[in-house]
């Protein structure tokens, strides 16, 4: 069974930083390329931030390049958000999702990515 399960979300305030983590069991992870997506309420879901199997290969939604960064172990089996310098409007549930990656372009739609963990709610006050 394929689990994918997010952490590290919280309260933080404007300017704050938090590093949300995605524990993944159930699959081979050193073959999955993996997405941070996240959902404010009454909005789409969006893109955030990909990665590729063996890390060289990164993509980013462009109102988060430079302030945030993905990562992964694959020791760990597991991906990482670094988010600094936050805004209120990232206040949302973040989620993270993998896909086995057939091939090395990075996807940026959701429909894309087969397996989903449960969300990390991060709220940023102002």
């Amino acid at each position: 069974q394929v689990r994918l399960v997010e952490s590290g979300g919280g309260l933080v305030q404007t300017g704050g930083s938090l590093r949300l983590s995605c524990k993944t069991s159930g699959l081979l992870f050193g073959t999955y390329a993996m997405a941070w997506f996240r959902q404010a309420p009454g909005k789409e879901r969006e893109f955030l931030a990909a990665i590729g199997r063996n890390a060289a290969n990164i993509k980013y939604r462009d109102s988060v390049k430079g302030r945030f960064s993905v990562s992964r172990d694959n020791d760990k089996n597991s991906v990482y958000l670094q988010m600094n310098s936050l805004k209120p409007e990232d206040t949302a549930v973040y989620y993270c999702a993998g896909r086995w990656e057939d091939v090395t372009t990075l996807f940026t739609a959701a429909t894309r990515y087969h397996y989903w963990g449960q969300g990390t709610q991060v709220t940023v006050s102002s």
